[in-house]
């Protein structure tokens, strides 16, 4: 908490109490994301009047770092690739823009949508911060289903090529199979991101 003092010809006539809170969602995404043994770290610009709160909130499974400047969050970024990790940076303040741009992946969370937001990869409704750990999963099932595709695509080329080299396969036929395979591909990939979209309730 904060107070705020208000005097008045040098006689203290009261106080305001300001009591900080954080974003709905926020505890249980980091019991998920430490079960998926992702490290977590906070950088703030606040005092260390919260240390409390917040080691209660992400269960001592974060690093917390504070009285934060722009430059310490830029300069712990750069010392995490130093030891060859992949970021992923959230940020809702200006103070973050250098952080976010210098993660592999920076997301910009913001109260709405249509407001100036720092330079980053993407942006993220505060609402929907609790869905970052599917929105994670998710990502890694759409490199999992392109990888597929390639090696699917690959295939039929491999198979194609075999045919048309014995001279078994007719120039015909060979334009009927191309199409043929580009739309399986599509249907695949579509069908495949689609299911798995439902399945995280996207």
């Amino acid at each position: 908490t904060t107070n705020v003092f208000i005097s008045i010809n040098n006689i203290c006539r009261g106080y305001f109490v300001f009591s900080n809170t954080y974003r709905e969602g926020i505890k249980n995404l980091a019991t998920e994301l430490s079960k998926k043994h992702y490290s977590l770290a906070v950088l703030t610009g606040d005092n260390e009047n919260e240390k409390e709160n917040l080691s209660k909130l992400f269960s001592g499974k974060a690093e917390l770092r504070f009285n934060q400047s722009p430059q310490n969050k830029l300069s712990f970024i750069n010392c995490l690739h130093q030891k060859k990790l992949n970021v992923l940076m959230l940020g809702d303040g200006l103070n973050d823009a250098g952080a976010l741009l210098k993660s592999d992946v920076g997301i910009s969370i913001t109260e709405n949508t249509n407001t100036f937001t720092p330079a980053s990869d993407g942006i993220m409704d505060a609402t929907k911060l609790a869905e970052l750990g599917s929105l994670l999963q998710y990502s890694k099932t759409a490199v999992r289903i392109i990888i597929i595709s390639f090696i699917i695509s690959l295939l039929y080329n491999f198979v194609g090529l075999s045919f048309a080299v014995t001279g078994t396969l007719s120039p015909l036929i060979a334009a009927i199979l191309m199409p043929i395979s580009t739309i399986s591909l599509v249907l695949f990939t579509v069908a495949s991101s689609t299911l798995k979209g439902k399945m995280l309730k996207f």
